[in-house]
């Protein structure tokens, strides 16, 4: 497909995932008859702390949002799952999706990526990639790594193609900056 496609996709994912997000209008609440509340009373005890559960893992399914994931499966697509590598630099803790309909010919699709990376390896990625030619912004939420747009195949309507977000521990990947958005998973 061409780029126009691409961006138009793009364009509806984060407007999908955008409304996900949007919650539902407040009604008026009718009146209900409140039950006496109970008096404290004093307790030697502490009070119990919940116990964290574990994380589960990453997975192509979970690291980007739940809207996202419906958009993707109802246009029949699936994931497949690649070995993540950034600037030389492979992260075997995370991971690389590549969506698509795999029933077709088509290299037409949606690339997200994240994993854990310590800052050695983020030092590392980053500098070869940018001795590649990517850019680098610093912005609010870490530091970006675009691909030159010149040799990008698809970029967003900001021009930014195929970039990563380096967090404090983590690293994210999409196929455009505005792409990044979809990608929820915190680690």
């Amino acid at each position: 497909m061409n780029r126009f496609t691409s961006a138009a996709l793009g364009a509806l994912l984060l407007a999908v995932a955008l409304t996900s997000c949007s919650g539902a209008p407040e009604t008026a609440a009718s009146p209900t008859p409140q039950a006496p509340k109970p008096s404290p009373t004093a307790s030697a005890e502490p009070a119990s702390t919940p116990t964290p559960t574990a994380a589960a893992e990453p997975a192509c399914d979970t690291i980007v949002s739940a809207g996202t994931v419906q958009v993707l499966t109802d246009q029949g697509w699936t994931f497949e799952e690649k070995e993540f590598v950034v600037g030389g630099v492979t992260l075997d803790q995370g991971l690389l999706c590549f969506w698509a309909d795999y029933t077709v010919a088509s290299d037409h699709g949606q690339l997200y990526g994240w994993s854990e990376i310590s800052a050695e390896d983020a030092a590392t990625a980053q500098a070869a990639l940018l001795k590649e030619g990517w850019t680098r912004e610093d912005g609010a939420d870490g530091v970006y790594i675009t691909e030159n747009p010149q040799f990008a195949m698809g970029v967003d309507e900001d021009g930014y193609g195929m970039t990563y977000l380096f967090g404090d521990g983590w690293v994210k990947f999409a196929d455009t900056r505005q792409g990044l958005i979809l990608i929820e998973w915190a680690g």
